[in-house]
């Protein structure tokens, strides 16, 4: 429909059923629109005027609909928002989703659908603009959202309106850290938020921090896991700064918080894709809540209750973290957002509750048997977190050698033996554990036993690589005399050679010669570290540390 038309409908032009009947099907052509013709612009932004001055009027309802699906539409070109991003409009838009009222907002079923539209363009507004941003500090947006959330809390058939406003939510506490601040501390936002989770995933408690167990329960509706999502995600941003508890009443909050999180790992959505965004927000939201408060996610089990146990604890929702950090393995791409947040709670829960840490090291690394391949060679989950160690992204290898570093109790020795010194060096150099020892950590004395299989391979195991070698046959048995003599000579004279270099620069070893295929000599020479941090063969960096020194002195 051509845009002027539209216009001239809007201002006035035009009966309000016309208005109404026009904007239909302007909204109907432009419904997955996101990118706009820029010789457009001035004709959006005199539409989106005419839109809010119908709204500021009384009109009836279906128009309302129309004009808000409309200005949601219009509101995607952040080029237009700025006629919008008023206080007298947002003040309008507020009105109309029932946020500034002291009546209740949800006495008519039929101003539903007005609501729902008010909260997604105030959803769309507030994302694409900075002012808008400052103007819900200003207007108290948070406040009156929490208010509304309130409402709904035991209301039904007001999924939407819930959902919305939980995204609003979600948005102002990610865009404006002033507005974060405000729910954390003045507007109680993580108990209002966390209320409306629970809503969302209707727990029934059989008593404290521990929320009934049903197999038979239906998966949650899309509305349903989609609000539960917007919860998670709130919440996420509002306790981002909860390591540190500091009273009781925290403490409760974030436990009851963590038991309502385990009851969601074990919830399934109306789809595998929804499942496991479920899951993956529900992960990001533990990995806040401080790591002495995640005791309730292995409360002790009833004999009916699950088949996963662990001395006599309910290991279900551990089980669904392992299983979603293998999946999440399997994927083989974007393992920082995706992978990270998973390895890294279990990393603490594995640090601060021993049963976790055992449960988990008995399916991860279990006693070893066949060492005949590499520890990074294999469909296990230890042959995929090992491969993690060496991968190119240093936040993924790092957090992936920790893990396997706390389930090893933080021992060298038990690491290499499931690693191999060449997948473990960078986690060693690292900490400073090259030669050997164990973290700082303390845990528990309870020693590991080896298998018979393992004790007899153990002598051949290359410690480097990690897994059983035939041993080499020494060169050398085969030479005669005459030969070892002209090698040692040769090593003779790479001694000289080196000698010759100031040897307090040099970094790393002295390797043996060797005689290549085309019959030259090759030396592995020693390195040194350049002016700039560097690595470089010794006598260039011994070169340009003699060339900086000479110019200091010039210079002063």
């Amino acid at each position: 429909m051509e845009l002027g038309a539209v216009l001239e409908a809007v201002e006035g032009r035009g009966s309000s059923e016309a208005v109404e009947r026009v904007l239909a099907g302007y909204n109907e052509e432009n419904r997955t629109i996101f990118r706009f013709d820029p010789a457009d612009e001035d004709k959006r932004k005199k539409l989106c005027e005419g839109i809010l001055n119908i709204l500021e009027k009384d009109t009836k309802t279906s128009c309302q609909v129309a004009c808000l699906e409309a200005l949601r539409i219009l509101s995607r070109d952040k080029k237009v928002l700025v006629p919008v991003t008023t206080k007298r409009n947002m003040q309008i838009l507020m009105r109309l989703a029932k946020l500034d009222t002291a009546e209740d907002p949800l006495e008519r079923v039929s101003e539903f659908p007005v609501i729902v539209e008010a909260l997604k363009c105030l959803c769309n507004i507030i994302f694409n603009s900075a002012v808008a941003q400052k103007l819900s500090l200003e207007l108290n947006l948070a406040a009156m959202l929490c208010n509304l959330l309130e409402k709904c809390k035991d209301q039904q058939f007001v999924g939407d309106i819930k959902c919305f406003d939980l995204r609003l939510l979600f948005l102002l506490s990610l865009l404006h850290t002033d507005i974060r601040s405000q729910l954390r501390q003045e507007l109680q936002g993580v108990q209002v938020l966390t209320q409306a989770l629970e809503s969302s995933l209707s727990v029934r408690w059989t008593e404290e921090y521990k929320a009934a167990e049903d197999r038979d329960r239906p998966p949650l509706s899309l509305q349903e896991t989609d609000c539960a999502i917007e919860a998670l995600k709130a919440l996420f941003n509002v306790t981002l700064d909860s390591w540190n508890v500091h009273s009781e009443n925290e403490s409760h909050q974030f436990r009851y918080m963590a038991a309502i999180l385990r009851h969601c790992l074990l919830t399934m959505g109306p789809t595998e894709d929804k499942t496991e965004e479920l899951h993956s927000n529900a992960i990001n939201l533990l990995s806040n809540v401080p790591v002495s408060c995640l005791d309730v996610l292995i409360k002790p089990s009833a004999q009916e209750e699950t088949d996963i146990k662990y001395n006599g604890m309910n290991m279900g929702a551990i089980q669904i973290l392992l299983d979603f950090m293998e999946k999440r393995i399997d994927k083989g791409s974007s393992y920082r957002e995706g992978l990270t947040p998973v390895l890294s709670l279990l990393t603490e829960c594995c640090r601060t509750h021993r049963n976790i840490r055992k449960f988990i090291k008995a399916q991860v690394l279990p006693p070893l048997r066949d060492v005949s391949n590499r520890p990074e060679v294999g469909t296990t989950v230890r042959n995929k977190l090992v491969r993690l160690m060496t991968h190119v992204d240093l936040g993924v290898k790092q957090i992936a050698a920790e893990f396997l570093f706390v389930l090893c109790k933080e021992r060298v020795d038990s690491l290499l033996k499931y690693t191999g010194y060449g997948n473990a060096a960078g986690l060693l150099a690292a900490r400073g554990l090259l030669a050997g020892g164990r973290g700082d950590h303390w845990y528990s004395d309870d020693e590991d036993t080896d298998t018979e299989e393992y004790k007899s391979a153990k002598p051949n195991i290359n410690l480097i690589t990690g897994h059983l070698e035939e041993p080499m046959p020494n060169p050398m048995d085969e030479m005669t005399e005459e030969q070892k003599e002209y090698e040692a000579m040769k090593l003779v004279n790479m001694f000289d050679k080196l000698s010759r270099v100031n040897m307090h620069q040099i970094i790393g070893l002295i390797v043996w010669a060797h005689t290549s295929q085309n019959g030259r000599d090759e030396l592995i020479k020693p390195m040194g570290v350049r002016p700039d941090g560097t690595m470089a063969p010794l006598e260039e960096a011994v070169s340009q540390y003699h060339t900086n020194k000479q110019d200091s002195s010039d210079s002063d």
